[in-house]
């Protein structure tokens, strides 16, 4: 008879085993993994923001590293956006109109990062609209890290935020710094021709159009009668004054102006307007920004403030109270006082407007506006106001 020899058998044997070991594998459920784990598609963390005027609320404002969704609403009443910033990432929304929302969707590397609104070339941001995003690692994305590599034990409380803790968030104030830090002053001196402007037409009037017709029904009423009869036109009259000042930017609050102007109107009166306090408070339809800001860009298709003035770059902006005196005599302890130091926007040939944007000419014209506090008669003057220029004058930065 034929044998089998025994070698063959004892393969097929062998074959057999692994062959059944192998349908038995296929046939158990599989088991993920701790190196499949760290490599699931991330969730996306939503932060949402809400932008007014003048911060940046960030809810939350500490999240993991990752993906991240902004969802932004523009919570004010003039248009915003928002943009985040950190390392080398710059991203940003387009203009977002009151009442609408938007979302931004980032990945973010830990870190520390600035979350403001970049409208008016930082301005809304200098004007308190910033705050800080924190992005770090999670307690589960450290264990995960932990798990990964064998040593769990180690990893479970190491929970690091990069950039500090989420409470130290900023918001408010102005482009981030504390009310006790930072403290510049100026002094200004007015100089060259001195004139007056007279109640007018806006000669930007179709200009300023564009940017009235996405304010508020109100607001859009009263800006295009002010663009048609108001304070900035070009019916001026060349008359003789001085003025002088001091004034103190201390950051969010604490700020601080002493001066004197007087001047000579068309119509003969002497005016005398002496400024010792700030004002800090709102007016109906554009917000005063209140006390002392220096460097801001605003104005015109700013997006800042009201359109009815050419887009201009001030070294100094500041917001007062005044005592008034018309031929010696006190009109008011309470008249509301506006003064810049800008960049030119009147030719001198015949003092008229002459840019819609006047933002990269020099800074030489010193404004003077001054008005009758709410619910008060308007100035025996034309309009009810009184507005001087000195289109010649200087600012001097001085170390506090």
């Amino acid at each position: 008879m034929n044998a089998v020899p025994q070698v063959t058998i004892r393969g097929l044997a062998r074959f057999t085993g692994s062959l059944c070991l192998v349908c038995v594998a296929q046939a158990l459920p599989r088991v993920a993994s701790p190196h499949d784990q760290t490599h699931r598609t991330p969730i996306a963390h939503t932060v949402k923001v809400d932008l007014s005027e003048w911060k940046v609320q960030l809810t939350p404002a500490l999240v993991p590293a990752g993906p991240v969704v902004f969802e932004v609403t523009n919570a004010g009443n003039i248009p915003h956006a928002f943009e985040v910033e950190g390392g080398r990432l710059e991203r940003s929304t387009p203009q977002i109109q009151p009442g609408a929302t938007t979302t931004l969707k980032l990945d973010l590397h830990a870190g520390s990062y600035e979350a403001y609104c970049p409208v008016g070339k930082g301005s809304h941001k200098m004007l308190g609209m910033m705050n800080h995003l924190m992005v770090g690692r999670t307690k589960h994305s450290s264990v995960m890290s932990g798990m990964a590599n064998g040593t769990e034990g180690e990893h479970e409380h190491q929970e690091v935020y990069a950039g500090g803790r989420a409470d130290e968030a900023y918001s408010g104030g102005r482009a981030g710094e504390d009310e006790h830090d930072g403290a510049k002053m100026m002094k200004v001196v007015g100089g060259g021709p001195v004139i007056q402007i007279l109640p007018g037409p806006f000669p930007f009037a179709d200009s300023a159009m564009t940017v009235i017709q996405n304010r508020p029904p109100d607001q859009q009423a009263d800006l295009t009668h002010k663009a048609h009869l108001g304070p900035y036109s070009n019916n001026v009259a060349k008359i003789a004054g001085d003025i002088s000042l001091a004034a103190i930017d201390r950051g969010a609050s604490g700020d601080s102006v002493s001066g004197v102007a007087a001047f000579t109107t068309q119509d003969g009166a002497r005016w005398k307007v002496v400024m010792d306090r700030v004002q800090t408070k709102d007016i109906p339809f554009n917000p005063r920004f209140g006390g002392v800001i220096m460097g801001l860009f605003y104005h015109g298709a700013s997006g800042v403030h009201t359109p009815l003035v050419p887009t201009i770059q001030s070294s100094l902006a500041l917001w007062a109270f005044a005592h008034l005196y018309k031929n010696d005599q006190l009109v008011t302890d309470n008249a509301m006082v506006h003064v810049m130091l800008l960049s030119r926007t009147r030719r001198t040939s015949d003092w008229a407007l002459d840019c819609w944007d006047c933002s990269e000419r020099p800074i030489e014209e010193l404004q003077l506006q001054v008005t009758a506090a709410p619910n008060t008669p308007p100035f025996d003057a034309p309009g009810g106001f009184l507005f001087v220029n000195w289109e010649k004058s200087s600012g001097v930065r001085v170390s506090l």
